[in-house]
């Protein structure tokens, strides 16, 4: 193994370590005492189970990410890269065909390999907590739609990124960026109307109190709502949601049914408000353009290694390809991507504090936002006092009683 393996499973190893760490000091923290806050809200048998309910995901973890790691390790150690390489290149096709088919066949493995772990969580893991909904045939249903939808979609991008990898030069790294990007604004622009009705049903929301008290408060906020729409997410599990998706006019505010059942006209507003308030403050196209530079930097680096000799020595592919160089550059850049990942997180976390006090400042129900968080945490199950590496490492929200705490002080 040369330098750059050692690097990689240096980072490999590191990025367990860390998540390890994390879980580790997560449930170092957890205490048998129910926080002052939610003291009407969880009964102490509901609380201990729901600390029941984090060990539990919080072991399964650690098995599917030992898995992982180990799978990895063995398919590339005991030649797999190299061998699946001379495969593909047997069949005499061309370089973008055969990255398709390299590629492709690593995505199907690890698919299959996971699929255990994910059928597991659901049906096992979700279920005993009272979570789970998915009957068997939606959950091979939207396994198939999945499928189908990735192969529509990724197939033909990743064909582009390995023909400009191929053939472009010195200009492969932006032509790709270009593309990705605009593949990007496509799927937010068309998801919420022919991606995201494959896998469930939007119906509008009926007329009635809930209905004129959120089209009230838009019109205050100078907020353009044609319809506001209810999915069917009981479909499926009992955690309840709301989200803002899309841009222009195919941006939808979307209400999950079982969160219109579990909650108050006020606490919908509020939890709406938040919502508009992403909108408001350009959170979402804050983001969307911190994810444009992600990808320019990611393939711009990618570009400095995709033909380097020594990143397929390290794997054992004595030719080089664009196939492989992509896949190898993958998990060299683990830590940058983790990097990434926390600072990410932090902006997300300020822009949550942000459109919570939108909502107190402009809906004269934003007090109710409070009592809502509640309701959900309690609900999901939630753990109410994660340690603030983890926090660091893997929230995009801040902890609840954090943003109550910070509601209660306006």
């Amino acid at each position: 193994m040369n330098a750059i393996g050692i690097i990689v499973l240096l980072f490999l190893i590191l990025d367990v370590a860390l998540n390890l760490a994390a879980d580790l000091l997560n449930l170092k923290t957890l205490r048998s005492e129910l926080p002052r806050e939610f003291a009407d809200w969880y009964d102490p048998e509901r609380y201990r189970r729901s600390q029941r309910y984090l060990r539990e995901n919080t072991f399964f973890g650690w098995i599917a990410a030992g898995f992982d790691l180990t799978v990895l390790l063995i398919f590339w150690f005991g030649g797999g890269f190299a061998f699946l390489d001379a495969w593909v290149r047997g069949l005499g096709y061309s370089p973008v065909v055969d990255g398709l088919v390299y590629i492709g066949t690593l995505v199907a493995l690890k698919g299959v390999l996971s699929q255990p772990f994910d059928a597991y969580a659901t049906f096992g893991i979700e279920a005993r907590y009272g979570f789970n909904r998915t009957t068997w045939r939606t959950y091979l249903l939207d396994r198939a739609k999945g499928l189908l939808l990735g192969a529509l979609l990724g197939l033909p991008l990743l064909a582009a990124v390995l023909l400009f990898f191929q053939y472009a030069g010195d200009n492969a790294w932006w032509l790709c960026w270009m593309v990705v990007v605009g593949f990007m604004l496509l799927v937010q622009y068309v998801a919420p109307t022919w991606i995201m009705p494959l896998f469930n049903r939007f119906e509008p929301l009926e007329p009635g109190e809930l209905r004129e008290a959120i089209t009230a408060y838009a019109r205050r906020i100078d907020f353009g709502l044609d319809n506001i729409f209810v999915m069917d997410g009981s479909k499926r599990s009992t955690k309840a949601n709301a989200f803002f998706t899309g841009f222009g006019r195919h941006r939808r505010i979307v209400l999950f049914d079982n969160l219109i059942r579990k909650h108050s006209t006020d606490e919908l507003v509020a939890v709406l408000a938040h919502e508009m308030g992403h909108y408001k403050q350009r959170h979402i196209l804050k983001m969307m353009s911190i994810g444009v530079v992600q990808s320019g930097l990611m393939f711009y680096i990618l570009s400095w290694f995709i033909s380097y000799p020594g990143l397929f020595e390290a794997f054992y592919v004595p030719q080089p390809s664009v196939h492989a160089g992509l896949i190898f550059f993958g998990l060299l850049y683990t830590p940058i991507d983790t990097l990434l990942g926390m600072v990410v997180h932090a902006i997300s976390r300020r822009h949550e504090y942000a459109a919570d006090r939108f909502a107190l400042s402009t809906a004269p129900q934003g007090k109710s936002l409070a009592t809502a968080l509640k309701k959900l945490s309690t609900d999901n199950l939630s753990n109410l006092q994660p340690h603030p590496f983890y926090v660091f490492l893997n929230y995009s929200h801040p902890p609840v009683i954090q943003r109550v705490e910070a509601i209660a002080k306006r």
